[in-house]
C-alpha cells in the first residue's frame, strides 16, 4: 500500500508517507477532544488544547515530539490567528488608545523584568543567566488573549484595544531588552547596532499602523480588478499577510506582529467572503499553535523540590508584575478595565520560548532553567483564559446588546 512506503524526495531524505498525516491527526484530534471536554466542564476550550500538548508530548504519553513540521504549522497558526484578529480591528480605533497602550507596555516590561530579576537573584542564579531569563519573560504573547476575546466577541471594547496595541508595542520593547541583554551577556556592546535595531522595529510598526490602511485602500482594488483567479480578494489578503510578516521579521520583530498589522491594514477593505475563508484556515491551524505550547513542557525537570519552588516563584512574579504593571498603566480607565488589561497582558508564548532557546544555545542558561521558563510560559498561557473570563464577565453581559463584529471560534 502507498501509505506504508517510505518516500525519498530529496537526496538523503527518507520519510514514511504516513508520518505527516498521522502527526497531524494526533495533534488536531487530541486538541479538539480536550477542547470539547473543557467546554463541557465550563472551562475555556483553549486550555484543553494547550494541555493536549502536554498529554501527547514527551513528558506524558510520548506520542508526539516537537519537530520542524509542527513548529511550522504552529507558526502559521499564530500568524493566521493574529491576522484574523487584525481584520476585526480598525487601525484608526487602535491609534486612539496608542498613548495609553505605550504606557501599559512600558510599565509591564519594567515591572516584569525587575520582579523576575529579583526572584532569580535571590535564588542564586548567575548575573548573565538572571538577565537573560528576565528578558525572556518580559514579552506578552497576545495570541491566547486574542483568541479568548475574539471568541467572546469583545474585540471592540476599549480594554481589548489597549491590550492589542500594548502587545504590539510590548513586542518591540521585548526585542530591545533582549538585544541589550544579549550584548551584555556576550561581553560586547554595539550602541549603533542596538539603535538601528530599535529604529527599524519602531519605524516599521509605526508606518504600517498609521499608513497601512490608506495604502491598501488605494492599491488593493486596482490589483483585485486585474486578478482573474477565483477568490482574488482572499488571495491578495494572504499575499499581504505574508509580505507584512516577512517585513516584520527583517525589522527585528515577530512575524505574528506583521500578520496582525496586515489584518488591520485590510480591515476596512476586506469583504465577508474573504473573512470567512481566513476563519476556515485559522480554525484548522490554530490548534497546532496551542498544542505546540504544551509539547515543550519537560516534567522530568521538576523532580527536585528547589526547581518546583523556583518555577512557582517565577510564575507568581510574572503574573503579579504584568497584572500590576499593566494595570497601573490602564488605571485611568477605571479599576475593572485596568484589571482586564493587566490580565490580558499575562500570556507568554513563542517569543519567550525563542529567547530561552537562544540562551540555552549560547550556554548562558542551564537546561533546568530552560525547562522552568517553558513551564512558566505554558502555565501563564493556561491561566490567562479563565482569568480573562473572570475579568470580562460583566463586559460580556454588557456587550451582548451592542453592535459589534461576530467572531466565533
Amino acid at each position: 500500500m502507498i501509505a506504508n512506503r517510505t518516500v525519498s524526495r530529496y537526496p538523503g531524505t527518507v520519510i514514511n508517507a504516513a508520518q505527516i498525516p498521522l502527526a497531524m491527526l494526533v495533534v488536531f484530534t487530541s486538541a479538539k477532544v480536550l477542547s470539547e471536554i473543557f467546554e463541557r466542564l465550563g472551562q475555556p476550550g483553549i486550555v484543553g488544547e494547550i494541555l493536549a500538548g502536554v498529554l501527547i508530548g514527551p513528558s506524558v504519553l510520548g506520542w508526539i515530539a516537537p519537530n520542524e513540521l509542527l513548529s511550522a504549522l504552529a507558526d502559521l497558526g499564530a500568524m493566521f490567528l493574529l491576522f484574523r484578529v487584525g481584520l476585526e480591528v480598525k487601525s484608526s480605533e487602535l491609534l486612539k488608545v496608542s498613548g495609553m497602550a505605550a504606557v501599559v507596555a512600558v510599565l509591564g516590561v519594567i515591572f516584569t523584568f525587575g520582579l523576575v530579576w529579583a526572584v532569580l537573584t535571590f535564588s542564586g542564579s548567575t548575573q548573565n543567566e538572571t538577565l537573560f531569563l528576565a528578558a525572556a519573560l518580559v514579552a506578552t504573547s497576545v495570541g491566547i488573549t486574542a483568541q479568548v476575546l475574539a471568541t467572546k466577541n469583545l474585540l471592540m471594547l476599549t480594554a481589548s484595544k489597549v491590550i492589542l496595541a500594548a502587545a504590539v508595542i510590548d513586542d518591540v520593547l521585548g526585542l530591545i531588552v533582549v538585544a541589550v541583554v544579549s550584548s551584555v551577556a556576550r561581553g560586547h556592546w554595539n550602541l549603533w547596532e542596538l539603535v538601528l535595531t530599535a529604529g527599524l522595529a519602531l519605524g516599521f510598526t509605526a508606518v504600517t499602523a498609521v499608513w497601512g490602511a490608506k495604502a491598501v485602500k488605494a492599491v488593493a482594488p486596482r490589483v483585485e480588478e486585474k486578478l482573474r483567479a477565483a477568490e482574488s480578494q482572499f488571495i491578495l489578503a494572504l499575499m499581504l499577510m505574508f509580505l507584512f510578516a516577512v517585513l516584520a521579521v527583517y525589522s527585528g520583530i515577530a512575524a505574528i506582529v506583521g500578520a496582525f498589522l496586515a489584518g488591520m491594514a485590510l480591515a476596512e477593505h476586506t469583504g465577508q467572503r474573504a473573512r470567512d475563508l481566513v476563519r476556515g484556515v485559522s480554525d484548522f491551524l490554530v490548534p497546532f499553535f496551542l498544542v505546540s505550547i504544551g509539547l515543550y513542557v519537560d516534567l522530568s525537570a521538576f523532580s527536585r523540590a528547589p526547581v518546583i519552588v523556583l518555577a512557582i516563584a517565577i510564575l507568581a512574579a510574572v503574573v503579579v508584575s504584568k497584572v500590576a504593571g499593566c494595570g497601573v498603566g490602564a488605571w485611568p480607565l477605571g479599576r475593572d478595565e485596568a484589571m482586564r488589561v493587566g490580565v490580558g497582558m499575562l500570556p507568554r508564548g513563542e517569543v519567550c520560548v525563542a529567547v530561552a532557546r537562544l540562551g540555552l544555545a549560547l550556554g548562558i542558561i542551564r537546561q533546568s532553567m530552560y525547562s522552568v521558563v517553558i513551564f512558566v510560559a505554558v502555565a501563564a498561557a493556561a491561566l490567562a483564559p479563565p482569568l480573562l473570563n473572570l475579568a470580562f464577565r460583566n463586559a460580556d453581559i454588557l456587550n451582548r446588546d451592542r453592535e459589534g463584529t461576530t467572531f466565533s471560534a
